[in-house]
């Protein structure tokens, strides 16, 4: 299953910074001027995980493949930009297209950057992007509604479903409250298909960076809490990140390093381990393991997912064919790996049915 986060924000918040960390590249080309990122910069990461290290010693495996997420560095927003100023209308198009939101917030002073909007406030930035895509939101509700209400005059069930949706969502655009407060029942699955058909900014899962000096990287300061408070508020996620720290620690070649330089900064964890975790969160994913002597390998699946939809992660075919999942839990696993498990009656078949775990090691079985 693919991550994919957009790296949002107004000019000059550290964006750009934070994805060449996250990328350890510098294809974004970080700059103290506004839009000098023009087309989206999309990097892809490994996920760090230290389960599929110890699987891989177990099993022997030639080659370690970790789970991936990608990273877009999306154009500067400003005020307007849902009528176009600046690079607005690029920037709805490719925000568009990614799952979450990871909005950067400024929260530092620093004379020598400039700010779009003349001072830090971290609150006040956060609520010009959501107006911008609220905006934006509501322009494009409005249309489909007009586009709707011709095809629900007809015999089309479908368009009076996703009709009586896009007006609820209209109301709470028009109070000024993103599409993502509108309540979707989650067991009606043609309801959450059809607000999926809408196509909502707003609808996206957020995630607030909060980009500091690295006096404050560890414990943060009064802006962070505030935005802490707003997203408490809002059911979002916050980090608290040094993009400048995470661009050191992304050039420093061995682990020891990372973690010498780490400790003297008094963290524990680099921040691009925080937003993965928070990310899995925000989304609902989790990662199981396949492992033999050729390749251990981590994969992405969603929180919930039966054993074919995860079979359906490594190939098509594995899940049109899936017959069973021999399963073992990460824990049995490292105590002797999979013929220890076995021996021990620990290693499960499991059928159509099974709601795959976070950290199974599995085999499938299928035919086609």
């Amino acid at each position: 299953m693919s991550f994919n986060c957009g790296i949002v924000g107004l000019p000059n918040v550290g964006k750009s910074t934070l994805h060449n960390a996250l990328t350890a590249t510098q294809a974004a080309q970080a700059a103290n001027f506004p839009f000098c990122t023009i087309e989206p910069n999309v990097g892809r990461v490994a996920v760090p995980d230290s389960r599929l290290d110890e699987i891989s010693k177990i099993a022997g495996s030639e080659k370690i493949v970790p789970a991936q997420l990608e990273f877009v560095d999306i154009a500067g927003l400003v005020k307007g930009a849902s009528q176009g100023e600046g690079l607005g209308n690029q920037f709805l198009t490719n925000i568009r297209e990614t799952d979450a939101i990871i909005h950067v917030l400024r929260c530092f002073e620093n004379d020598d950057i400039t700010h779009v909007e003349g001072s830090v406030d971290p609150i006040r930035d956060a609520e010009v992007i959501e107006t911008e895509l609220m905006l934006a939101d509501l322009e494009s509700v409005e249309r489909q509604i007009t586009n709707l209400g011709k095809k629900a005059r007809g015999a089309d069930k479908d368009a009076k479903l996703v009709l009586e949706l896009a007006e609820r969502v209209k109301s709470a655009l028009e109070e000024g409250k993103p599409a993502r407060t509108v309540e979707i029942d989650e067991n009606d699955a043609d309801e959450k298909r059809a607000f999926k058909m809408l196509q909502l900014l707003t609808s996206k899962p957020i995630l607030y960076v909060c980009n500091v000096s690295e006096d404050d990287a560890a414990e943060g300061n009064e802006l962070t809490a505030k935005v802490q408070k707003m997203a408490d508020e809002q059911g979002a996620e916050v980090v608290i990140i040094c993009a400048a720290i995470e661009e050191e620690i992304a050039q420093l070649d061995s682990r020891e390093e990372k973690e010498e330089y780490l400790e003297s900064m008094g963290l524990h964890e680099p921040g691009l381990d925080r937003i993965i975790k928070a990310g899995f969160k925000l989304l609902g994913l989790q990662t199981y393991f396949t492992a033999g002597p050729k390749e251990a390998r981590a994969w992405t699946v969603r929180v919930g997912a039966k054993a074919p939809e995860a079979a359906g992660c490594i190939h098509t075919d594995f899940e049109k064919g899936f017959i069973k999942a021999e399963v073992i839990a990460f824990d049995d696993y490292v105590n002797g790996g999979e013929q220890a498990a076995k021996d021990s009656g620990k290693m499960r078949q499991e059928g159509k049915e099974y709601v795959v775990a976070d950290g199974d090691v599995i085999l499938f079985r299928f035919n086609v």
